[in-house]
């Protein structure tokens, strides 16, 4: 069996088009919409709504880790819209959805990233298409979980999660064949971004269902350019699928 896996789309919809061709199946991890583009600040819905001068700002302070002027900065943009931000956010997002899930293969397995609205997925998903969140399934005669989402940062992004929300839904899935997130384990260098040089937040949980259930693979996304792009942990073989936005090629699973 052939199963293609991608993860951080970010808008990617040409390249979604064809990820799934010569595959059984594909595997989406999250992260389908781009609100801001850390390598292109013209991209994106933040650039969208308010230029790129403004996105260029925005993301310099965030960039220099001072959240709080990020926020007030940001606070007063969305203020000025008229009828307040989400109106504005939900446009976006819908139309962002929209062209995405058109281009998504089906069969396809999905779980929600964490700058993901999940709420907003109903809508736009097709005949093929499975969204599971703390949840199993079979493939190919394998079963494979699905945990979603991230954990609470300073970025505030719409699909973050406490620790204990989140363990809970790594308890859910159990022992597994394939283990399936957006997020990494807990492991320095699968956490750290070469290119951002920061540490984006990682399972605990997650490493320590990876260390007791020994599942064939763990994979993810979520770290753009991480120091570590695999890593054994005991028999489980944990990758990165890779930064889709950027490469437009998806991760291939043989099994």
């Amino acid at each position: 069996m052939r199963i293609h896996v991608v993860s951080d789309v970010h808008g990617r919809a040409d390249a979604l088009k064809s990820a799934g061709d010569g595959a059984d199946a594909l595997i989406c991890l999250g992260d389908l919409i781009l609100f801001i583009d850390y390598s292109d600040h013209g991209q994106g819905i933040f650039a969208e709504l308010f230029g790129q001068e403004n996105a260029d700002r925005f993301i310099e302070l965030r960039t220099l880790k001072r959240f709080d002027e990020a926020r007030a900065f940001s606070r007063g943009l969305w203020e000025s819209l008229e009828g307040g931000a989400w109106p504005h956010i939900q446009k976006a997002v819908r139309r962002q959805y929209a062209e995405l899930f058109a281009a998504m293969p089906a069969p396809a397995y999905l779980t929600y990233g964490n700058v993901d609205v999940p709420s907003m997925w109903a809508e736009h998903l097709r005949e093929g298409h499975t969204v599971l969140d703390g949840e199993t399934t079979e493939i190919g005669g394998l079963r494979f979980g699905f945990v979603g989402g991230g954990l609470k940062t300073e970025y505030r992004t719409p699909y973050e999660l406490s620790d204990e929300d989140y363990a809970a839904k790594v308890a859910a899935v159990g022992a597994v064949d394939v283990l399936c997130c957006h997020i990494p384990p807990a492991v320095p260098e699968l956490l750290y971004d070469t290119v951002a040089r920061r540490f984006e937040r990682g399972s605990e949980a997650l490493l320590e269902a990876i260390r007791e259930t020994q599942p064939r693979y763990a994979l993810f996304g979520h770290v753009h350019q991480p120091l570590a792009r695999r890593m054994r942990i005991g028999r489980t073989e944990c990758v990165n699928v890779g930064h889709f936005r950027g490469s437009g090629v998806p991760y291939v699973l043989s099994l």
